[in-house]
């Protein structure tokens, strides 16, 4: 038996390490070795940990990120490192309940904690990275791969890399032809703290902007081609990529953007100018002092980063008067009030972008319906949800995008899987089309029943390879990918032109896009149900 178990122990290492070149790539900061999960992706290199700034510890809390200097060092890259801190709400949503494949890994700790993820730590600022195994690094320039840095959604309060929906190996099994880079950043009080102490206050942002700044240098040693960079984000994560884009419009670096369900268009809140809020949490926490703003922020910089996150997410479980919030707000540097009037100036980057919606959003967004979990929430309030907050986005966006004649395309998902979707009032819900995408849908993960994922159907598979290939079209060839598939810009001839996948029985259906936009623009019922 002991003989048995040493063969395939060997076995196992054989098919986990084809060879060094494979492996091991040396980068400007320095040689990751990675890994090969043999079972599940044979063909799929992951090099899980890769720091792309500084531990942002100290003096460096609440800092712009610090590149990582040049390296000659040897790290192992195959374990997903820490997510940004954040906090685990006591308050039962269908997040923590029932679809805890879009959190990050706990590791054993309650989705419904009530305390700072366990899972989570400021050394934090690192990216992950999955490629083909037969990428050649060496190859022509006109052979490298394109590549996709994706920025996790979660509201700015969550979210990471670790998190099992989000972990492409999947998808590049399926394809073998493209790189996906996720990439962690400071969230909540951590990343967009508005301490008057401070000088810069967005400092989220400028972390997404450095990773992309490392692919960009760097992804050319995996085999990629850093000239065709798609920079990508779900919810929080797409209003993050326009805000990078924005903030960078002569150097973006990026190729292309994809924005899925989530722009810079959203409804951000106005800065905090008497830093009311970073004040409030300092004098809870023992830093209090009056009218020293550098005290109060050396002060703050001693105190445990989960004491911080406790306090702030407890005063949220609680509902206290009045709310206190942590997010992106306008520094007119980093983050602009007006995305209109910058839109119309032409101060974006002049590259094409992919913006999406799903067609039932707000539903997982609603409160809890622990009185009716079979119905679910009001349907009318969800819809108007849906509405103002992400439709109204992506049609103001595509609108103002239109305006500067640059590339946009656009489309809505409408799949209703069970084996991705528990309650059927979900339907197409917000980031429904995470997993079709990222090829997680059919992929055991430690939250989900094995029931769920033998559930797939075979018109689930065909939306979800659907989706993968079109994306990638639009990685690879940005302008016209999606056209030559038959999928013609928002504004390529007659009408308003929108992909619509998994309605009904239907993989994909080119519709106008006023089938979407008119519920924004004139008031017309929306169908939270296409078919």
């Amino acid at each position: 038996m002991a003989s048995l178990r040493l063969l395939l122990c060997a076995l196992t290492l054989a098919l986990a390490s084809p060879s060094d070149s494979q492996l091991t790539v040396k980068t400007t900061t320095g040689t990751y070795t990675g890994l090969i999960d043999p079972p599940l992706f044979p063909h799929v290199r992951q090099f899980r940990s890769i720091p792309y700034a500084q531990p942002p510890l100290g003096p460096l809390r609440w800092a712009p990120p610090v590149a990582v200097p040049p390296s000659a060092r040897h790290f192992f890259a195959q374990r997903f490192p820490p997510s940004c801190p954040q906090y685990q709400s006591r308050n039962l949503t269908v997040w923590t309940t029932n679809i805890t494949d879009f959190a990050i890994r706990l590791y054993g700790q309650s989705f419904t904690a009530g305390a700072m993820a366990q899972a989570s730590s400021e050394d934090c600022l690192y990216l992950a990275i999955w490629t083909p195994v037969k990428t050649n690094a060496s190859a022509p320039e006109d052979r490298k791969l394109p590549v996709a840095l994706f920025l996790p959604g979660g509201d700015f309060v969550g979210g990471g890399v670790d998190v099992p929906y989000q972990q492409p190996a999947g998808w590049i099994e399926r394809t073998r032809s493209h790189i996906v880079v996720t990439a962690n950043y400071r969230l909540n009080i951590g990343g967009f703290p508005w301490a008057a102490g401070l000088e810069t206050q967005n400092v989220g942002i400028l972390d997404a902007r450095m990773a992309l700044e490392w692919v960009y240098a760097n992804i050319g040693a995996f085999g990629g081609d850093p000239e065709r960079i798609m920079l990508w984000g779900q919810s929080a994560g797409g209003v993050a990529v326009d805000m990078v884009a924005h903030a960078f419009p002569e150097e973006p670096l990026a190729a292309s953007l994809f924005m899925q369900s989530g722009t810079a268009m959203v409804n951000i809140s106005a800065a905090d100018p008497t830093h009311s809020n970073f004040t409030f949490v300092a004098r809870n926490l023992g830093c209090d002092f009056p009218g020293d703003a550098r005290a109060e922020l050396e002060c703050m910089r001693q105190v445990p980063m989960s004491l911080i996150q406790n306090f702030v997410g407890q005063y949220k479980d609680n509902a206290t008067k009045p709310t206190m919030t942590f997010k992106p707000a306008p520094d007119e540097r980093i983050v602009f009030f007006n995305y209109t009037t910058r839109d119309l100036e032409g101060k974006l980057p002049s590259i094409p972008a992919l913006v999406s919606t799903t067609a039932n959003e707000v539903a997982t967004l609603s409160r809890y319906p622990l009185t009716n979990i079979t119905d679910g929430p009001y349907q009318p309030t969800v819809d108007a949800g849906t509405v103002s907050i992400f439709v109204c986005l992506a049609s103001n966006t595509t609108v103002l995008r239109g305006k500067r004649k640059l590339t946009t395309y656009r489309y809505e998902y409408a799949g209703n899987f069970s084996s991705i979707t528990p309650l059927a009032w979900m339907g197409a819900y917000h980031a429904a089309d995470i997993p079709p995408i990222f090829g997680t849908y059919q992929v055991p993960t430690p939250g989900r029943m094995k029931v769920m994922v033998d559930g797939v159907t075979s018109f689930e598979r065909k939306v979800a390879e659907a989706l993968q290939d079109h994306v990638l079209a639009f990685m690879q060839d940005p302008e016209d990918g999606l056209r030559n598939r038959g999928w013609p810009a928002h504004d390529d001839g007659e009408g308003r032109n929108l992909m619509r996948f998994g309605a009904g029985t239907t993989v994909q259906r080119r519709v106008s896009a006023g089938e979407v936009d008119d519920a924004c623009v004139k008031g017309v019922k929306w169908n939270p149900n296409p078919s």
